[in-house]
C-alpha cells in the first residue's frame, strides 16, 4: 500500500503539497511521468483524457497538449520544463490561467519512491482563484491517484507479459515460487542445473544462483525482492551477475538491459492458478529496451520451457 497525504493548502504561502510514497523504484516513477505514452494515460482530474501534440523533456522545452473533460470540452495546455534533474526533480510552469510553477520531486527510500507534488502560484489572488473556481486541490489530489493506480495496474509500460494457467491451488503455487527448497528444483530454461547461493525472500532480500549448461558454462542470476504480497504479488528486479552478487552485463548481448522489473501475481479460480508474469528494464538505455523487445520471442519460448517444469514440479507438492 501507498503512504496517502491530502493537498496541503497553506495560508502564509500561496501553495500547495501532496505526499505520496509508492512501492515503486524511483526510476519506474520517474519514467511514468516523463514519456508521453505513459503520461497521456493518467495526467489530470478523474475523467480526462489527454492528446499530447509535443512534449519536449528538456529544459526550456515545451509541453503541449489538450486536456478532453468528461463532458466534451476541451482545455489546451501549454506548460515549460524549467528545470529537471533526472531521476530526481521536475520543475515546470504552467502557461494558461490560472498560472503556477509545479515543482515534483522523487526521493528513493528503500525499494520505494516518495514523490512530492508542490504547486506555487504567482500570487495570492491567483491561488485563491485555483483553489475556489477550479478546485484545484481536489485536482491535483485526484491527479496523483491516478498516477498511482496507473503505476500499480500498468507499471510495465512496454513490457513482456506471460500469462500461465496451472493445475494447483494458489497457496501451493506460491509456495513453489517463494521457498529455496521449492524454487531451486524448477526454475530456469530447461536442461540447466540450477545451484543456489544466496536466497532471503523478504523486501530488500535476494535470490543469487547459478545455471550450468551441458557444455559446463556457467550464468550467474541475481533477484533482488521489492514488493511482497502474500500469497497475491511479488515484484523483484532480475540481473546476471558476478558469484558476489555484483550486477554484470548478459554474457549474450552487450546491450542486453542490466535490470529487468518484474511484477509476479497470483489469482485462483475453480481450483487452479493465474499466473502473471510482467517485465520491462529499468535505468536502461533506448537501444537496451529495443534490445529487450526484440528479444520477446525468445523469452516467451524460454518461460514455456519453465512453466513446463513447473507443472511437473508442482504435482509433487500436492498434499
Amino acid at each position: 500500500m501507498e503512504t496517502k497525504t491530502e493537498p496541503v493548502i497553506r495560508t502564509d504561502e500561496p501553495e500547495m503539497v501532496i505526499t505520496r510514497i509508492l512501492n515503486a523504484p524511483r526510476e519506474l516513477v520517474f519514467r511514468v511521468w516523463t514519456e508521453p505514452e505513459h503520461i497521456k494515460h493518467w495526467w489530470g482530474p478523474n475523467g480526462f483524457t489527454n492528446t499530447i501534440s509535443k512534449m519536449e523533456f528538456r529544459p526550456g522545452g515545451i509541453w503541449e497538449f489538450v486536456m478532453h473533460g468528461p463532458d466534451g470540452t476541451d482545455y489546451p495546455n501549454v506548460n515549460e520544463f524549467v528545470e529537471i534533474v533526472k531521476p530526481e526533480k521536475i520543475v515546470l510552469k504552467h502557461g494558461h490561467e490560472p498560472v503556477f510553477f509545479m515543482t515534483v520531486t522523487f526521493e528513493e527510500i528503500g525499494n520505494k519512491t516518495r514523490l512530492t507534488l508542490r504547486n506555487r502560484f504567482e500570487s495570492a489572488e491567483v491561488f485563491d482563484m485555483a483553489v475556489k473556481k477550479y478546485g484545484a486541490a481536489e485536482g491535483l489530489k485526484q491527479n496523483v491517484d491516478r498516477l498511482v493506480a496507473y503505476i500499480y495496474e500498468r507499471p510495465m509500460g512496454r513490457g513482456l507479459i506471460i500469462t500461465r494457467e496451472l493445475n494447483a491451488p494458489k497457496d501451493i503455487v506460491y509456495e513453489a515460487w517463494t521457498q529455496e527448497k521449492h524454487l531451486a528444483k524448477w526454475w530456469g530454461p530447461k536442461g540447466l542445473e540450477i545451484k543456489v547461493s544466496k536466497f532471503d525472500f523478504h523486501p530488500g532480500g535476494s535470490f543469487l544462483y547459478s545455471m550450468a549448461t551441458p557444455d559446463g558454462s556457467e550464468m550467474i542470476g541475481l533477484f533482488v525482492y521489492h514488493e511482497i504480497v502474500h500469497g497475491e504479488k511479488i515484484t523483484f528486479v532480475n540481473s546476471f551477475a558476478d558469484r558476489d552478487g555484483h550486477i554484470i552485463r548478459a554474457p549474450f548481448s552487450p546491450s542486453w538491459p542490466l535490470e529487468v522489473y518484474n511484477e509476479l501475481t497470483f489469482s485462483e479460480k475453480n481450483g487452479k492458478t493465474i499466473v502473471v508474469l510482467r517485465g520491462a528494464p529499468i535505468h536502461a538505455t533506448e537501444e537496451e529496451r529495443k534490445t529487450f523487445e526484440s528479444g520477446f520471442d525468445s523469452m516467451n519460448q524460454g518461460f514455456v520451457g519453465t512453466f513446463e517444469q513447473l507443472d511437473e514440479y508442482l504435482l509433487s507438492m500436492k498434499p
